[in-house]
Order: C-alpha cells, then sequence, then structure tokens
C-alpha cells in the first residue's frame, strides 16, 4: 500500500484479506480494486480453478471504488467463472462501483509444437472480447507475444474457435505493437479500456521490460499497465522508480498512437 502512493498509483488491487486489513487507514487515500477471486494452492495436487472469496457487498463497505476478477477462458470450469462474474459485475455497476477482469486463458492444449499460444494474439483478444460482453469496464491482458492460435489448434482438421485469414494478414502482424492493437480492437474497438500486465519480476530487466511494454501498450491504444511483482518484489524506492518509468511513457506527449 506504501509502494501503490508513493509511487504515484492510480489505484491498488489486491485480495480481499490483504484490503480490508488496511481499509480503515488507506481507503480513503487511494482508490481500491477488491479482487473477488483467486486459486486456493492447498488441494493436492493443485488445480488452477479461479474461486469467489467475497462478496460484491463486502467490498463496497470497505470503501472500494471496484471490483476486479479472473477468468481462465478455455478451462473447464469458465463456464462457471463466466456466470458468476457476470452476476457479480451487474451487482457492482449498480453500487456504482467499476469492474476490471483479467482475461487470461489456460488450457494446456495451447501449448503445440514448442509454442505457447496463452499469449497469442487471437486467442486473447477473443477472451478480451467475452470479458466486454460480461461488462467488464478495463480488460487487464498480458501482452501478446505472437499470433495464429487459432490456426494451430485447427490443424488436423479440427473444428476450434472461428477463425478468417485476415486476423493473420489484414488486421494484424507480426510486430509488438499491432499485436496488442488486436487485443484493444476486440476490447469493442478500445471502448473498454485494456491494460497490460507488467509480468514477473526477472531481475535487472525489470525496468527496461516494463516501459516496453508501457510503450507498446500506449502506441496500440491501450490505457495503462498494471505492475505488480518487478515493483513489489524490491525495496520501496526501486519500485517506485519502475512506477513512477512507467507513468512517464504515460506523460510524454511524444509517444503516442502508432
Amino acid at each position: 500500500m506504501k509502494l501503490a502512493i508513493e509511487g504515484g498509483c492510480n489505484a491498488v488491487a489486491s485480495t480481499f484479506g490483504v484490503l480490508a486489513s488496511v481499509s480503515r487507514k488507506y481507503a480513503h487515500r487511494i482508490p481500491f480494486i477488491v479482487k473477488v477471486n483467486h486459486n486456493e494452492l492447498l488441494t493436492y495436487p493443485n488445480k488452477f480453478d479461479q474461486i469467489l472469496f467475497g462478496t460484491v457487498k463486502d467490498a463496497y463497505n470497505m470503501g472500494a471504488v471496484g471490483i476486479g476478477a479472473t477468468i481462465y477462458f478455455g478451462s473447464d470450469e469458465s463456464g462457471r467463472q463466466i456466470v458468476e462474474i457476470a452476476k457479480a459485475f451487474e451487482y457492482a455497476h449498480e453500487l456504482g462501483m467499476c469492474t476490471v477482469l483479467w482475461c487470461y486463458i489456460r488450457n494446456s492444449a495451447f501449448k503445440k509444437d514448442g509454442k505457447d499460444y496463452h499469449t497469442s494474439a487471437d486467442l486473447t483478444g477473443q477472451a478480451n472480447h467475452l470479458g466486454v460482453t460480461i461488462q467488464a469496464d478495463i480488460i487487464k491482458q498480458k501482452l501478446p507475444t505472437l499470433n495464429g492460435g487459432y490456426e494451430a489448434l485447427n490443424m488436423g482438421g479440427s473444428s476450434y474457435g472461428k477463425l478468417n485469414p485476415k486476423m493473420y494478414t489484414e488486421l494484424s502482424s507480426d510486430h509488438p505493437i499491432d499485436l496488442c492493437r488486436y487485443q484493444v480492437a476486440n476490447c469493442y474497438m478500445g471502448r473498454a479500456g485494456l491494460i497490460n500486465s507488467g509480468g514477473e519480476s526477472k531481475g535487472s530487466s525489470d525496468m527496461a521490460e516494463a516501459v516496453t511494454t508501457a510503450v507498446i501498450n500506449k502506441r496500440a491504444g491501450g490505457m495503462g499497465l498494471i505492475s505488480g511483482r518487478k515493483a513489489f518484489q524490491r525495496p520501496i524506492k526501486e519500485g517506485a522508480e519502475i512506477l513512477n518509468a512507467i507513468q512517464d511513457v504515460y506523460l510524454e506527449k511524444e509517444v503516442t498512437i502508432a
């Protein structure tokens, strides 16, 4: 919480337990976004499912301005998650709260022929589209690193999803900004804002990676970056420097839409 304030963030997102424990001290100082679902890692063997840990009204009562949630699109549990979060987002809007959806995809079949299509522009773009459809005001998505997920999964004659060759020729290219722009286009042409995630902390390269992601997001038409481990898994001063560097990208007028 101190890092978010010192780093000049416009909001802080975390779980019920974290935000509830400090809400009386900080809810009036920085906007809270309560993550209403997340994993639990005690089931053996581990399973990856998003489980509700509280209610929208709980988040409202602690002074939060919005709620966040994750859906693992493509997973066996995604149908239940979509229904749960659609209902939660509808109620949040009734209370005047904003909604943020972590639109992640999760399926072992998305790793094929040595490539990981969990960050493919076409698959993440479809997840974004579904997220906006269930009333997410802001979409949080991993920065795309490749394209062609639908093509790869349809090799061998399967009929997975829907695709058009123009998705890979006229509507995008292999350039990182174009791949991210395709994600923005699937957020109803940016009517719902796209923020990309900063990714895991890798050490000395974190600053450069964060700035690069911010530039790509902004030039593609996105609206921001959410930075977690790159910033908070280090001393506050160093974390604040990374957050400030990200903010400088969005404040810099010379960094424009590509």
